[in-house]
């Protein structure tokens, strides 16, 4: 049987992998999760460290896909996007630092991306069609999406960022590239982006004109690779003998969530850290049972600026809707800028190490639990995005040990391309039509 997925709205409505893929949100607003996630061999998962991360993303994609892309496909799939590493780095004791940065626009969205890119390339040579997709950005994803979709055939690319708020690398490189690449520069916040993306996807007269996907979190294609590198990080570990906790830095929350399935799979993990901003709404719902979303606010860790995270409904969906279930597997801390700047500089001095925000936050978030955790365990921060992405939040002193990688050098001097829209769904729709 192939993969089937299901609508966290309505578990009757059941659609292919290739349609979920395609149209990215379910017309009931709800989320696409499969009907059934399988479970890796012990044999394999016992062995994982003889595997590369190529061979584990094959692996993986196989079982769940269940037969719906042959063999050979899956592997051409991986092997042409996931085409570069994510080095562990030992800080202190048992904790880590996994370096997520090292794809083509330094950040962990690159797999995502292009693991997305290469899976619609794939159906879109099967049926000829064209699509738009439309993404929200609040930093990374805009720049990745650019990139691992830049010129591809029958794909045109519109990316909504909020004004203001990301970093101006991070602009740059959603807005330089052209050809099939569109930004819209937004006067709002991620989550009044993220809006106009949801409110086109549920307007029966743009879907019926237009074939609309998402490049977000929202969109399976997205977290499906994420689970990768989990893999590979236990793999690696695997031989110390201790259990790993994860803590992830979350803002829209697709990055838990794919720790999360991967854990479905097989994956031993003893536990997760909700890292949080400012943006504490997960947080908050950990500690009250009550889920209240809230309008976003800006930090230097803007990746994470989102106050009603999308994945929240697959996230609750995979423990049963059942918050003790969800508490024995995942904590939540929130921090502030002024913790945020103080850690970057206590890892700085203490480990010679320069982390971006977003995972200073992880750090953070990893030091709480362990206070919880008297037992040892292999700790794993998800180091995000590369700290150059974000040199104008760091001292002078840790700036100037920043090399700019030559991917973020050469976007200096090329010239912003976005075009400016008021928050106004109406204007959107219209760009949508022109």
């Amino acid at each position: 049987m192939f993969m089937q997925l299901y609508s966290t709205n309505d578990k009757n409505h059941i659609v292919s992998l290739e349609e979920a893929v395609f149209r990215g949100l379910p017309p009931d607003n709800g989320l696409y999760l499969p009907t059934e996630i399988p479970t890796l061999s012990n044999s394999f998962l016992l062995k994982l460290h003889e595997n590369s991360m190529q061979q584990i993303a094959i692996e993986v994609c196989k079982a769940l896909f269940q037969g719906c892309i042959p063999d050979a496909d899956i592997q051409k799939i991986v092997e042409n996007s996931i085409t570069f590493e994510a080095p562990l780095v030992n800080l202190h004791d048992n904790i880590y630092a996994l370096e997520l940065f090292h794809g083509p626009t330094l950040a962990f969205k690159d797999f995502g991306a292009r693991f997305m890119a290469q899976l619609m390339a794939y159906f879109l040579e099967k049926s000829a069609k064209e699509i738009h997709i439309i993404v929200a950005t609040s930093g990374d994803t805009g720049g990745a999406v650019a990139n691992g979709f830049y010129k591809t055939k029958g794909v045109k690319i519109t990316i909504l960022y909020p004004a203001g708020k990301v970093s101006e690398l991070q602009e740059k490189q959603l807005t330089t590239l052209g050809e099939n690449i569109t930004a819209l520069e937004i006067d709002g916040t991620f989550d009044d982006c993220q809006k106009l993306v949801k409110t086109a996807f549920l307007d029966n007269e743009v879907t019926d004109r237009i074939n609309l996907s998402s490049a977000n979190s929202i969109n399976i294609a997205r977290l499906i690779p994420q689970m990768f590198y989990y893999f590979n990080t236990v793999a690696r570990l695997q031989k110390t003998g201790l259990p790993t906790v994860f803590s992830v830095p979350s803002g829209n929350f697709g990055n838990l969530c794919a720790g999360m399935i991967a854990m479905k799979m097989g994956l031993p993990v003893a536990h997760f850290v909700a890292s949080v901003n400012a943006n504490d709404t997960f947080v908050r719902f950990l500690q009250s049972d009550s889920f209240a979303a809230k309008p976003s606010v800006q930090t230097i860790s803007n990746a994470m600026d989102v106050g009603n995270p999308s994945n929240f409904a697959r996230i609750y969906e995979l423990f049963g809707k059942d918050i003790n279930a969800l508490r024995t597997k995942v904590s939540g801390y929130s921090f502030g800028d002024s913790a945020t700047r103080d850690t970057v500089r206590e890892i700085y001095e203490n480990d010679h190490y320069i982390m971006d925000p977003h995972g200073a936050v992880g750090y953070l978030g990893l030091i709480e639990y362990s206070k919880t955790d008297d037992l040892p365990f292999n700790g794993v921060i998800l180091h995000t995005a590369h700290p150059a992405k974000f040199i104008d939040t760091y001292d002078e002193d840790i700036k100037v040990k920043i090399d700019l990688p030559m991917a973020l050098s050469e976007l200096i001097d090329k010239k912003k391309v976005a075009i400016k829209m008021p928050n106004v769904y109406a204007d959107f729709k219209a760009y949508l039509f022109n």
